[in-house]
């Protein structure tokens, strides 16, 4: 399996086949089916990532395309934070205002049980490539299987965004990149013990 940059046009030219990869990723849940957006509401948020400055894609690969995460760098004033319950803590807003900030907005993978590792590595990947100090990512609070895999990456809670449209909470979460940058986020860690884990 190999791990490739894929660049803004590349990333548009794939348009189906990642919504494809959404939906082999998703699988079958027939419970959680009306909770999850469909390939077309994918595609819609796909195409509105993908015009934000600095958008950045990393896929997996084989013979076909067996996973994907991609993103963009997000400041403090941004409208990812939007919703941000209570004050955005100072170690990330210090971190957003230098542009140190990467979003990963989604991580695709075919579930397989060789592929177990491949959303890991993709995610590093991306916020290597990007020379990010701090990842940050917005879960569903239903979505434990996610928080579970993520937590066990090393992301941590940050707290919530509440997004007016659907009245639905998401879990902010955070992953400082490098000794320096987990040293310097310990008061976050604390901060968002503080709230409520929903």
């Amino acid at each position: 399996m190999r791990l490739r940059r894929v660049n803004r046009r590349s990333a548009q030219d794939l348009g189906e086949e990642l919504a494809d990869l959404y939906v082999a990723s998703h699988g079958p849940s027939p419970r959680e089916a009306y909770r999850r957006p469909g390939r077309q509401d994918f595609l819609n948020r796909l195409t509105g990532d993908i015009r934000q400055p600095g958008f950045a894609m990393a896929v997996a690969e084989t013979d076909h395309l067996v996973g994907c995460a991609f993103g963009f760098p997000v400041r403090g004033d941004a409208f990812w934070w939007l919703g941000f319950d209570g004050a955005l803590p100072r170690g990330i807003e210090q971190l957003a205002e230098s542009g140190r900030v990467f979003a990963v907005t989604d991580i695709l993978v075919r579930p397989h049980p060789r592929d177990r590792d491949v959303a890991r590595r993709l995610q590093e990947r991306l916020l290597t490539d990007h020379r990010a100090s701090l990842g940050a990512t917005l879960v569903d609070q239903a979505d434990h299987p996610a928080l579970a895999a993520l937590h066990s990456w090393g992301w941590q809670d940050a707290g919530e965004v509440w997004r007016s449209i659907s009245a639905t909470a998401l879990r902010v979460l955070v992953l400082p990149i490098g000794e320096q940058t987990g040293e310097g986020l310990e008061g976050l860690v604390d901060d968002a013990r503080t709230r409520s884990p929903g």
